[in-house]
């Protein structure tokens, strides 16, 4: 006979959990505060080529210097297709915050700095990218809104499905889920100091629907397990039985998307593809939040507004 975990027992102890990483991501953000990508505060991008290996703050310095008045970020990419026997071929994008678009007399002062004090590396210019703050913000609230009504019609069709486990409740409750997997995404960024950029909208989007799936997994064997029960079973016995059954599957399914991902993330950091790694960590994470907050979140909470609701 297979074991059934006390996960209603323990439920305090994951609700700790999960309140104490929100707490750390709060006091982070308080201190650290969060960092915005240039596609949402606005800005220029100024795009590199050239070859062979640089030294990341004497290229930071040479950068700055020749343009004081700006606070100089770039991240390196190594551009594979360009690659030859004898030297790596990179990409470098260099950014410049702020509203005012980058001067053709700044532009050549990076090129002749670069081109003076890395003779070797044959710096070539590519392109100057010019993004304005307000065209990030729209794109930004274009998504959250896209999230909140993917939330509403969530909660309509989990309280329509699931009516006979009492549906309002179950769709309310994977609802809170969702915005614990959403919340352990955003401090992880915050944590990590990592950017807020389309990379972030897209993770989220995506492990909304990847623990939404989990949920609904186990909701549906909530319901088979208190049709057999009957309507007067203790609603904890009939979810520990339930999420002891998939259990073993839900884990699998995150665990098989686990190493797909973190295959991707290897190959990204072994090749320089800094946008593929902040796309494949935060996923990865959410990956692991979706799969804990179906089972030790949405679950116990569903529990516990039902036998306070038959009180």
């Amino acid at each position: 006979m297979k074991k059934t975990l006390n996960f209603i027992g323990k439920s305090k102890i994951f609700f700790g959990i999960s309140l104490a990483i929100i707490l750390i991501g709060i006091v982070c953000n308080l201190i650290f505060g969060v960092t915005l990508d240039i596609q949402f505060k606005g800005g220029s991008i100024i795009t590199y080529g050239f070859a062979g290996e640089i030294d990341d703050s004497q290229l930071k310095d040479v950068i700055q210097n020749a343009t004081p008045d700006n606070q100089v970020t770039f991240t390196i990419s190594q551009d594979i297709l360009s690659n030859t026997a004898e030297n790596d071929a990179y990409t470098i994008a260099i950014q410049f915050s702020g509203e005012t678009a980058i001067t053709t007399d700044t532009q050549q002062a990076i090129t002749d700095a670069l081109t003076e004090n890395f003779p070797d590396n044959g710096f070539e210019y590519q392109e100057t990218t010019s993004v304005e703050a307000s065209m990030g913000l729209k794109f930004l609230f274009k998504c959250l809104t896209a999230v909140a009504i993917a939330s509403i019609l969530m909660v309509v069709y989990v309280t329509i499905r699931f009516r006979r486990i009492g549906g309002l409740s179950a769709g309310v409750m994977a609802l809170v889920a969702l915005f614990h997997d959403v919340a352990m995404i955003y401090f992880m960024y915050v944590i990590f100091r990592m950017p807020i950029d389309s990379n972030f909208i897209a993770v989220v989007l995506m492990i909304l629907g990847y623990s939404l799936n989990d949920t609904i997994v186990i909701y549906d064997r909530v319901r088979e397990e208190r049709r057999i029960a009957g309507p007067k079973a203790d609603l904890a016995e009939v979810f520990n039985k339930s999420a002891s059954t998939v259990m073993p599957r839900t884990i699998a399914t995150s665990v098989t998307t686990l190493v797909a991902i973190g295959t991707v993330y290897v190959v990204a950091t072994v090749f320089g593809l800094d946008s593929v790694q902040g796309f494949a960590l935060p996923m990865m994470i959410g990956v692991v939040s979706g799969c804990y907050s179906s089972l030790c979140i949405a679950g116990p909470l569903w529990v516990f507004w039902n036998k306070r609701k038959q009180k």
